[in-house]
């Protein structure tokens, strides 16, 4: 009879006893439980007991947790969570230096179970904890493990980071500011700072007055990855903390120090892999790096600025200079103002007024900032892009700065700009660490590559948004792939052209609908024979009907056809001259007869008879193209019936269906397309009655044979 649901079988250990296995109700008190279990080992007082799963971190069974415990568990007795904190606490004030050490190592091995935890801080166990890394008598493992304890249990969150005293965080701030410290020390105390510094604005403050960027630069460039991860991690702490202006002014100091190259050099192409907390940090790095972009990206422009005027003159002067200088010279006010305003509109602005379109936030002036950088620092590029397009009149002309203020909100919203930081994104790209002013770069490449996007898709003004999407999906796609470099960002991009990115979005579709999946593809297989006998009688059928052909000259194309059929039965090809507006004869007409049994091979292009003999020249290449020959036996010698197709088509039908009666496998092109339609439709009424079911990536498994038969019907039993 099987045991009740609620029942579970388990084992329990204790040390020098023979373990028991118990059937476990799970509706019974845990204290009933332990009742019983001590008495089975005749020990006293069950309240000073408690049971723990064996493996993993110990955890303490609770009425909480009880229901995790599964058919086979094995379990331990101990001693109570609060008598062992009591036991252990008391372990810390020992004398003894290897007493306080055997039991900090044992606390830290139950710190992560929440019961134990909570009893360890409600008996004051923080402080005790406290007290011995403030006093700092012993700098090596002792003060490690105090340490490390000390985090496990502020880690539940019991009590909060905020409650720490000054004292305490200005000493493990001399821990992180020492020279000749344990190697184990000091990762724990940037560790234990870190915490604090997104916990308590407060003691941030004094962290970050207390702890100098010099010293956290000394401990990333040790090359001790743990070190390197934890410096990184208080690093990205203090800028998360501080104000706008302050975060700008560290991430100029640090990259002045030459912070970024020595990221990219020795953290990020190092040796070691890169572990998911450094790359966590990076990602915040870079995040807060682009941040410093809002404020120009929520700004608009200001038409009364001076500065910025000067800079729209600059940016239409870069361009424009020669043409406006040989123009402009000796006009009127109200006549160079016209001619700017023309070439504002050369340059793409939709306004004669440029302020107009970068009133827009976002991008606000971020915009501005691009198109200027690319122009001082590609200047011939930035001719060649602006000069090419304003002097088309086509309407094939992509507009640089509209294309520029789209292009610019794209890059802030594929990279986040002024968006929170995640709390577990690793998603940074290599290349922001390459060099300096990153995003700028980036938008050089980019708008060059919208150019040559809009070429290849031959856009016009109206095809203004499609473009942008494709381009988008260019560059999200190649940012996906993290290039470790600019110019390895610029390789691949330019490399998926629009052709390229068509292509990919039609494999997506199909992997979307299923089409690629093996059992789709399984399908497909076994419907291609079936399928390419449907084209083979097709084409067979189209022979059947015949063809007109045009006779071939040694000099022109003559008026003279001959028409040319396959017997119903399909063992003789018909054929013979006709005259030119008469219709097609019946196949007894024709006069002359080519057992297909006497065909010897399909010939086609230059390998035909008739093409070889014309010579070479643009004229006979359109003829051989469509040359198809077959060869017989006539006689004793080897003659050859020869055709000129009228159409590509025809050419495909014809060699198609003779490939088919000689038993060859029809190899046309217009035989792929037909087949790949044909299995395209046939496969989608297959799967009718599976729409929204997904379709699995691999067969289910087979369950193994029961190990009898009995459930076999016995057909010899007859019913009464």
């Amino acid at each position: 009879m099987a045991p009740p649901r609620n029942v579970v079988k388990i084992a329990v250990q204790m040390r020098d006893a023979i373990p028991q296995l118990i059937q476990l109700d799970q509706a019974k008190p845990l204290a009933a439980v332990l009742k019983e279990v001590c008495d089975a080992w005749s020990l006293p007082h069950s309240e000073r007991y408690a049971l723990q799963f064996a493996d993993g971190h110990r955890r303490y069974i609770t009425e909480n947790n009880r229901m995790e415990i599964k058919n086979g568990s094995i379990l331990c007795l101990s001693t109570a969570p609060d008598r062992e904190a009591e036991r252990l606490l008391r372990g810390l004030q020992s004398e003894s230096r290897e007493g306080r050490r055997e039991a900090l190592r044992h606390l830290l091995l139950l710190a992560p179970d929440l019961t134990f935890a909570r009893e360890v801080i409600s008996r004051d166990g923080l402080q005790r904890l406290g007290t011995i890394i403030e006093d700092g008598d012993d700098l090596g493992e002792v003060l490690a493990l105090a340490l490390r304890a000390f985090l496990e249990l502020m880690e539940h969150g019991v009590v909060s980071w905020e409650t720490l005293s000054i004292p305490f965080v200005r000493k493990v701030v001399c821990y992180v500011n020492m020279n000749l410290m344990d190697a184990s020390v000091q990762p724990l105390a940037l560790g234990l700072l870190e915490n604090v510094t997104l916990s308590s604005p407060t003691l941030g403050q004094l962290v970050k007055s207390e702890v100098p960027l010099d010293r956290l630069l000394v401990h990333l460039q040790v090359m001790n990855q743990q070190l390197q991860t934890k410096a990184m991690a208080l690093l990205t702490a203090l800028l998360q903390g501080a104000t706008p202006a302050e975060r700008k002014h560290m991430l100029d100091y640090l990259w002045q120090k030459n912070l970024r190259q020595f990221i990219y050099k020795n953290i990020i192409h190092s040796a070691a892999p890169l572990g998911d907390e450094m790359a966590h940090h990076l990602y915040v790095l870079q995040a807060l790096m682009l941040g410093l972009l809002e404020p120009r990206m929520r700004t608009p422009l200001d038409p009364y600025s001076q500065e910025q005027r000067e800079q729209l003159q600059a940016l239409r002067q870069a361009a424009f200079e020669p043409e406006g200088e040989s123009m402009g010279a000796g006009l009127s006010t109200d006549r160079r103002r016209s001619l700017c305003a023309r070439e504002f509109r050369k340059l793409g602005f939709s306004n004669s007024n440029p302020a107009q379109d970068l009133e827009r936030v976002p991008p606000g002036l971020l915009a501005l900032d691009n198109m200027l950088y690319f122009s001082r620092q590609a200047p011939s590029a930035y001719s060649r892009f602006v000069l090419e397009n304003s002097s088309r009149e086509d309407k094939h002309e992509c507009p640089f700065a509209r294309s520029s203020i789209q292009l610019t909100v794209l890059l802030c919203d594929l990279l986040h700009v002024g968006e929170p930081c995640s709390e577990t994104a690793q998603d940074f790209s290599p290349m922001f660490f390459g060099q300096d002013q990153s995003f700028h770069e980036l938008f050089c490449v980019s708008i060059q590559l919208l150019n040559k996007t809009w070429k290849e898709m031959r856009a016009t003004q109206e095809d203004f948004d499609k473009v942008m999407q494709v381009v988008r999906e260019q560059l999200a796609r190649t940012l996906a792939l993290k290039p470790s470099s600019l110019e390895l960002f610029r390789t691949k991009v330019n490399a998926l052209t629009y052709g390229e990115v068509l292509r990919l979005r039609q494999t997506e579709r199909l992997h979307q609908e299923g089409t690629l999946a093996p059992p789709i593809l399984e399908l497909r297989e076994k419907l291609k024979p079936e399928l390419l006998g449907l084209i083979r009688q097709q084409r067979l059928l189209r022979l059947c009907e015949g063809t007109l052909f045009h006779k071939i000259s040694s000099r022109r194309r003559q008026d003279k056809l001959w028409f040319c059929c396959l017997s119903p039965n399909h063992k003789v090809l018909q054929y013979g001259d006709v005259e030119e507006g008469v219709g097609p004869p019946t196949p007894e007409s024709l006069p002359e007869q080519l057992p297909v049994a006497n065909i010897r091979a399909l010939l086609t292009g230059k390998d035909c008879p008739h093409v070889r003999e014309k010579g070479s020249g643009k004229q006979n290449k359109d003829v051989w193209e469509l040359a198809f020959s077959v060869s017989y036996d006539h006689g004793e010698e080897e003659a050859y019936l020869n055709f000129i197709a009228p159409s590509k088509r025809e050419f495909h039908l014809w060699t198609d269906g003779l490939s088919a009666l000689l038993g060859n496998p029809m190899g046309s092109e217009q035989t792929r397309l037909d087949l790949e339609q044909l299995l395209t439709m046939e496969t989608k009424l297959r799967l009718l009655e599976l729409e929204n079911v997904p379709i699995p990536e691999q067969p289910p498994p087979v369950p193994p044979p029961p190990t009898n038969f009995n459930f076999c019907y016995d057909c010899s039993i007859a019913e009464p």
